[in-house]
């Protein structure tokens, strides 16, 4: 063991030198079952060596519950410099209207992933449980999902819901949704359909929407071409800069399936840059049924993912998990909006 402080000891020198977490040593000092005999007793000996005491009010005042939740949301590369994607800037009336009805305060505030998030509101105490949209590339987001259950901290997250994730998760059918543009624009005859979007495990939703679309394609007896997938996360000029390399490689294709809205309407303002016509030349389909793509021209079709369930839904399942309650992840029902630019 260490050398022990000379200053009042705090629940971090225990934990350095217990080799453990801050949080396992709070745990532990509660009596938590959810640490193991031998880790506590350890960190028990450890607190009494340093004659560390728990503050007993400061306790009790932490295990009271506030009635606020914490709305965090996440950068997103966007044209007006928001850095929030529209999509669940959307969503946000829902989960304000929720959070009224059960009697909960709202507390919204906009976090950098570089930011020790996860720690801020877990040491902070501000809120009883956090609802996180938004997160980037999943495989870097996962392990503060996973700190966040080590903590016991309560949260629910808008995404795809996997079996082996940490914590909860609400989201939309993606797969199906995917399922149901692609089979739309086949219908309307096309036949060389690109897709614009990622389609691994850093971008799960993008992943589920892409399987739909791959689907969808084996289904119908067309021939998937690997050279109309294009990589990309949701922003307007990954949907531009992808439709015009598709325009200058030579490439027959007569349809976009987009995995966001935000690309399709990037893709439709390259394609129409290079003379061609949506939807009469390509047919384009895009993903969230953001307000602006009945805005666009022509409008886009879209995939809805009802933000009012989905506020309520959150919200919802973030205070049965406070009061202690099982809740399963799971998916909310989509529908296909069409429009003017996939007829």
């Amino acid at each position: 063991m260490g050398s022990l402080p000379t200053r009042k000891p705090t629940s971090f020198d225990i934990a350095y030198l217990a080799g453990v977490s801050q949080p396992t040593v709070s745990r532990a000092l509660r009596g938590s079952s959810a640490v193991s005999k031998a880790t506590r007793d350890r960190i028990e000996k450890i607190a009494e060596e340093l004659n560390y005491r728990v503050d007993k009010n400061a306790s009790s005042l932490r295990s009271q519950l506030s009635k606020t939740l914490a709305l965090l949301f996440f950068e997103d590369p966007t044209p007006d410099g928001s850095h929030i994607n529209p999509f669940f800037l959307a969503m946000l009336g829902a989960i304000t209207r929720q959070c009224a009805l059960r009697g909960y305060d709202l507390l919204i505030s906009f976090q950098q992933l570089s930011g020790n998030w996860h720690i801020d509101y877990q040491d902070s105490h501000r809120a009883d449980g956090l609802i996180l949209l938004g997160y980037g590339d999943y495989e870097v987001y996962r392990e503060r999902l996973t700190n966040l259950v080590d903590q016991g901290t309560h949260f629910v997250r808008w995404g795809l819901p996997l079996t082996d994730e940490p914590g909860l998760t609400l989201g939309s059918d993606n797969y199906g949704g995917g399922l149901a543009a692609t089979r739309h624009l086949i219908a309307g005859g096309r036949k060389n359909i690109a897709f614009i979007g990622t389609a691994d495990s850093h971008a799960p939703e993008f992943e589920a929407r892409w399987q739909g679309y791959c689907d969808a394609i084996a289904q119908a007896g067309l021939t998937r071409v690997p050279a109309l997938h294009c990589e990309g996360f949701s922003s307007e000029a990954t949907g531009e800069n992808a439709a015009e390399k598709l325009i200058a490689s030579g490439l027959a294709f007569d349809a976009i399936f987009a995995a966001s809205d935000l690309i399709a309407i990037g893709a439709m303002r390259a394609i129409q840059k290079y003379g061609r016509k949506v939807p009469g030349d390509v047919a384009v389909v895009g993903f969230d049924d953001i307000p602006a793509a009945s805005m666009t021209a022509p409008p886009l079709t879209s995939v809805m993912q009802d933000l009012k369930a989905a506020g309520e839904a959150l919200v919802t399942a973030l205070i049965q998990k406070i009061d202690g309650k099982h809740v399963p992840s799971h998916a909310l029902p989509v529908k296909l909006n069409i429009r003017e630019s996939s007829l």
